[in-house]
């Protein structure tokens, strides 16, 4: 099986990465705008939100499967950037993949792209998933589903699948995530003693996550099976203020939702921090998911708990954990570092990929 993986760099695509070399009879072509070093795999260089369906056509040609991981979350401060990427990146991706006659297209989704819905119950993959206009995040997400679903109902021997986790989280995506969602303020070395003194609390503030390995082995089981369509991915338990508490040994303080907003906004229109406020409303709005499709179609079970995934990143964060590839790259003068910002690159600003 040849498994063209785009966005293989990355949190998720290094985990896919890990579990399809476990795969005696699977050849992996990984695509990223910049390479990795060597380290065994065939790698080809492109950027999606520049390249051309022909362009990807011709890495594309020969595979069994596309599976799309390659998004940015980065720079928010230019959504014209994040648009060409996410959105016309996407398009390009699909096109090409057919032009290449792929088999089996996989996309990496989101709760992001789900309507606002419940906190105190699950909902399944049939809950709209039209996204949220607060955050542009959600917005691109919602478009590209829009997008392959044209692309099952137009080509119908193609088998399209989208995998919609919550947050992913890994060791070694402790710098990574550090620095697109805290920024170069964050007192990472804090962390250390696993102790958070302030829990921002809200009653709506309840989010799912899931280990990058699991989130991988979600993708192997899609690879070797013949489903179609999307699956909820997501480990228990819920993440809530007062188990980050007991957790992290901190004291819950309650925020009203406008404050929370108002306070990213204002922090990150400073440049003090990475995140829009958009990231306030997915955590306040994004519903809690369901997972039994993919528990009974995929036979998918999460082997690690939320809660120590959790743990295990902010272990990541506090010792600066990171790998080789560009994404997950431990450089101290990368934007959303304290080193970037005295060079002067902002929070918000560049691009980390």
């Amino acid at each position: 099986m040849r498994v063209v993986i785009v966005g293989a760099s990355g949190n998720a695509g290094t985990a896919l990465v890990r579990r399809l070399r476990r795969e005696s009879d699977t050849e992996i072509v990984g695509v990223a705008r910049r390479l990795p070093p060597p380290d065994g795999l065939q790698w080809h260089s492109h950027d999606i939100g520049t390249a051309t369906v022909e362009e990807l056509a011709d890495t594309f040609r020969g595979a069994d499967a596309v599976v799309h991981l390659a998004w940015q979350i980065q720079p928010s401060h230019d959504q014209r950037v994040l648009y060409r990427t996410n959105v016309l990146g996407s398009a390009t991706v699909a096109g090409a993949a057919v032009r290449a006659g792929v088999p089996a297209l996989v996309f990496a989704s989101s709760v992001g792209t789900y309507a606002p819905g419940p906190k105190n119950d699950y909902v399944t993959e049939k809950w709209p998933a039209t996204g949220m206009l607060e955050s542009s995040y959600s917005r691109h997400k919602a478009l590209v589903e829009r997008l392959l679903d044209k692309v099952a109902d137009d080509h119908p021997m193609m088998r399209v699948v989208r995998l919609r986790p919550g947050l992913i989280f890994q060791r070694q995506s402790g710098t990574e995530i550090g620095r697109y969602f805290a920024g170069p303020l964050l007192p990472a070395p804090l962390l250390r003693f696993q102790r958070i003194p302030v829990i921002p609390s809200h009653p709506r503030l309840r989010v799912q996550a899931v280990h990058a390995d699991d989130v991988a082995e979600a993708y192997a089981r899609v690879l070797r099976s013949d489903v179609r369509g999307a699956f909820n991915i997501a480990a228990g338990p819920v993440l809530d203020p007062a188990l980050a508490a007991g957790m992290f040994h901190g004291i819950q303080v309650p925020v009203p939702g406008p404050l929370l907003s108002a306070a990213a906004e204002l922090s990150w229109r400073l440049r003090l921090q990475p995140i829009d406020p958009g990231w306030v409303a997915l955590g306040l709005k994004a519903p809690l998911m369901s997972c039994d499709r993919a528990v009974t179609e995929l036979g998918w079970r999460p082997a690690r708990d939320a809660a120590s995934s959790l743990r295990e990143l902010i272990a990541g964060m506090a010792e600066r954990a990171h790998a080789d590839t560009p994404p997950l790259s431990g450089d101290p003068g990368l934007p959303g570092r304290l080193g970037g910002l005295v060079r002067g690159r902002l929070p918000g600003s560049g691009n980390p990929y």
